[in-house]
C-alpha cells in the first residue's frame, strides 16, 4: 500500500510540474513554457488560422481545432488515411489567402493495390468539415513498409507547393529521378507542374522532382529575407543535415553522408564528399533526430530575429541556429528533453513560439518571454 501511495504522489508531482509554467535561461532571452492543450494523440503538425484558432493534425488520422485551450471534435471529410509505422496524417498548411478561399493543404499516407505512400490534398474548410477535397500529388511508386514518408509542406510567394519526401526505407531509391522517393517535390497549388522545374523536359524523370538524394526531410522553411528554401534532413545514426535547396541538385544520400549504419556503426556509401553532390550547410553528429524547421520573424523575441529553430525527437530539444551569409555561426540547445520528443516548432500569429510533443498523450506548448 505504501508503494502505491508513493507512486501516486510521484505521478501527481510529475503532472503538476508539466502543467506549471517553467522558466528557462538562454544566451539571448529568458523564457517560460506553458501548456496550451493536452490530450493529443501523436500530434504531427499545427498551423494557425486567421481567426486565432489552431489546426492540429494527429498522426492516427484526426484533424482538430484548438480554441481557448480546448480541443474540438474531429473535423469531418478527410480522405481515407492509412496510419502505418511513421505514416498517417502528417503535415498541414493554410493557404495565405484563407480568408477568401478557406483552403488548406495536408499530407498523409494512403494505400492502393501496390502499397502505401505519401499523398497531398487540398480542401475547403467550412465549419467543422472539409469539402471539395482534391488529391494534388501522389508519391510513386508506392511500396511496402512504414518508414520515411517525409513529409512537410511549404507554400511560397510564387504559389508553389513544396513537399518533402523520404526514401521509404530503401536508400537506393533516393538516387533515382524516375522515383519520387528521397526527393523534394515542387508543384503548383492546383497540382499542376511548374514549367521551370529542373526535370520537366526529361522523359526519364518524374517532372515534380525539384531535388533528389535526400534521406528523410521532416522540415522545410523559407528564409524571410532571401526567399530561399531550406530543409532539415533526418539522417541515420548521425548525419542529420541542414540544406539550402537548389533546383536539380543531388544531395548525395546514400552515396555520401556524415552518418553510419544503426547499431553496428558501419560506413554508408563512399564517404562524406563526392564531386557533383551538395554538402550540407550544417550537420549533427550524433544525430538529434531533426523533425521540423522554422525561421523566427516575430517581435516577441527580438534577439532571435531570423534565427533558425530545429526541433529534436531523440533529445527533446530546440536547436537555435544563428546564421550569416548562409552559414551557421552559432548553435544553442534549448529545453533539453523536459517535454519529451518535439515533433514540430511553429511561430504563432501572436509572435510566440509553439511546439508539440510526439506522444500518445501529446501536448501543445507555448514559449513566451519572461516579463522584465
Amino acid at each position: 500500500m505504501k508503494k502505491i501511495i508513493v507512486s501516486l504522489i510521484s505521478a501527481l508531482c510529475f503532472i503538476s510540474s508539466i502543467n506549471a509554467e517553467e522558466s528557462y535561461s538562454s544566451e539571448k532571452h529568458s523564457f517560460t513554457v506553458e501548456t496550451v492543450v493536452k490530450g493529443l494523440e501523436n500530434p504531427w503538425s499545427i498551423d494557425f488560422l486567421p481567426d486565432g484558432r489552431i489546426l492540429v493534425a494527429e498522426r492516427p488520422g484526426r484533424l482538430r481545432f484548438i480554441k481557448d485551450g480546448k480541443l474540438s471534435e474531429p473535423i469531418k471529410g478527410l480522405p481515407k488515411i492509412k496510419a502505418k509505422g511513421q505514416g498517417g496524417l502528417l503535415d498541414i498548411a493554410i493557404d495565405p489567402d484563407f480568408k477568401n478561399n478557406q483552403k488548406i493543404y495536408f499530407s498523409y499516407s494512403a494505400t492502393d493495390k501496390t502499397g502505401i505512400g505519401t499523398e497531398v490534398a487540398s480542401a475547403k474548410l467550412t465549419g467543422n468539415e472539409l469539402t471539395e477535397v482534391k488529391t494534388l500529388f501522389k508519391a510513386l511508386p508506392k511500396s511496402r513498409g512504414g518508414h520515411h514518408f517525409g513529409s512537410r509542406l511549404l507554400l511560397n510567394k510564387d504559389g508553389n507547393l513544396f513537399v518533402t519526401l523520404g526514401d521509404r526505407g530503401t536508400k537506393e531509391r533516393a538516387q533515382e529521378i524516375n522515383d519520387h522517393a528521397g526527393s523534394l517535390i515542387r508543384i503548383n497549388k492546383d497540382g499542376t507542374i511548374p514549367q521551370d522545374n529542373p526535370f520537366i523536359n526529361n522523359p526519364a524523370a518524374k517532372p515534380e522532382i525539384y531535388t533528389y538524394g535526400n534521406r528523410n526531410m521532416q522540415g522545410i522553411a523559407m528564409h524571410p529575407n532571401t526567399g530561399d528554401v531550406w530543409t532539415i534532413e533526418h539522417g541515420p545514426q548521425g548525419g542529420d543535415e541542414l540544406n539550402l535547396m537548389r533546383p536539380g541538385v543531388n544531395y548525395g544520400w546514400p552515396i555520401i553522408t556524415y552518418g553510419v549504419n544503426y547499431v553496428i556503426g558501419t560506413k554508408i556509401g563512399e564517404g562524406t564528399e563526392k564531386q557533383g553532390m551538395a554538402q550540407p550547410v550544417h550537420y549533427w553528429v550524433p544525430s538529434i533526430a531533426t523533425s521540423s524547421l522554422l525561421f523566427y520573424t516575430g517581435d516577441k523575441f527580438p534577439a532571435w530575429k531570423d534565427n533558425a529553430f530545429v526541433s529534436s525527437l531523440v533529445f527533446g530539444q530546440l536547436a537555435r541556429l544563428e546564421m550569416k551569409n548562409n552559414k551557421v555561426i552559432n548553435e544553442e540547445r534549448l529545453l533539453d528533453g523536459d517535454f519529451g520528443r518535439i515533433r514540430e516548432v511553429q511561430q504563432g500569429l501572436d509572435g510566440f513560439l509553439y511546439f508539440i510533443s510526439d506522444d500518445s498523450r501529446g501536448r501543445l506548448y507555448r514559449i513566451k518571454p519572461v516579463e522584465e
